[in-house]
């Protein structure tokens, strides 16, 4: 999953235009950009939707449901669950413990709709609240259903009382490079995908790129995006080049060459077991993202 791209679910329009955008994943939303009005149109609007694409080839498709204490969640559930989606997307997770209930009513809706049991994934965003921050080391063993972890800026600013999230040259202050690297952090030790927030401003292409760059620098392997333009970049940055390619294998081949040891020597540099695991990390990025390796 290099781009995650959100599309409103009330909108057929916006949803035809965000499937055809080139996304790895689509996330179809129920939440934050669907007026409260309008929830009950969006399910329908979205199952609909998504019911029409699931026998075509094409991105991965998450839905992001309203949170767990919102009173909407298993209405979201009911009407998404029967057309397939391959995952959710839990906002404002406070823990572990909250993805274990969302497992648990996927795999009630599962058997309701003849699903196979874990076949519905689990994609959360976790710093939205503080307890969400605080709690980041819980997600480890929470669920096989774990896609991955991502966080975001926006809602954590409205429940700590901060007036923005970056300072005035555009960094994030902070607060929120803490809820950044508890992300990463937290995926490493869940051993899942570390997947990077939305940049909101979509004109700013310049900072966006160098956003993009710093956050696969730092360990994040994908970036959610607010508008098909955001795509293409994202793509680039998280596809590994061909020279990097070709360095982490000739790390890999070197290590199999000599009996898999502590370290080697290539070109009359030392590598060792950290280098070597780094390595067969990013040629498992370049097979998710079907290049040849």
């Amino acid at each position: 999953m290099r781009s995650l791209l959100f599309v409103p679910g009330d909108s057929e329009r916006k949803l035809e235009k965000g499937f055809a955008a080139g996304a790895d994943v689509v996330i179809v939303d129920l939440e934050d950009s669907v007026a409260p009005a309008n929830k009950l149109a969006a399910r329908a609007v979205a199952a609909s939707f998504i019911a029409g694409r699931r026998q075509q080839a094409g991105p991965i498709i998450y839905v992001r449901v309203n949170d767990l204490s919102s009173g909407l969640t298993d209405a979201d559930l009911a009407a998404l669950v029967p057309v397939k989606p391959d995952g959710i997307m839990l906002p404002k997770s406070n823990c572990g413990q909250d993805v274990q209930q969302l497992a648990a009513k996927l795999r009630v809706r599962e058997a309701e709709n003849g699903l196979p049991d874990g076949g519905t994934r689990i994609l959360p965003i976790i710093t939205e609240t503080a307890a969400g921050v605080l709690a980041a080391a819980s997600y480890a063993g929470a669920s096989t259903r774990l896609a991955g972890l991502t966080w975001g800026a926006e809602d954590l600013s409205a429940a700590i009382g901060a007036r923005a999230a970056r300072d005035e040259n555009g960094r994030y202050t902070d607060v929120f490079r803490l809820a950044r690297a508890m992300t990463i952090l937290a995926a490493g030790a869940a051993e899942v995908a570390a997947i990077d927030t939305v940049f909101p401003d979509f004109r700013d292409m310049a900072a966006f790129e160098t956003e993009c760059r710093e956050a696969e620098r730092d360990g994040f392997t994908g970036k959610m995006a607010i508008h098909p333009a955001q795509v293409p970049v994202i793509n680039a940055a998280f596809t590994p080049s061909a020279e990097a390619i070709a360095r982490s294998k000739a790390v890999v081949d070197a290590f199999a060459a000599a009996g898999n040891p502590g370290v080697v020597g290539i070109d009359g540099k030392m590598y060792d077991r950290p280098h070597l695991r780094l390595a067969e990390r990013l040629l498992a990025r370049a097979k998710a993202a079907k290049i040849p390796v």
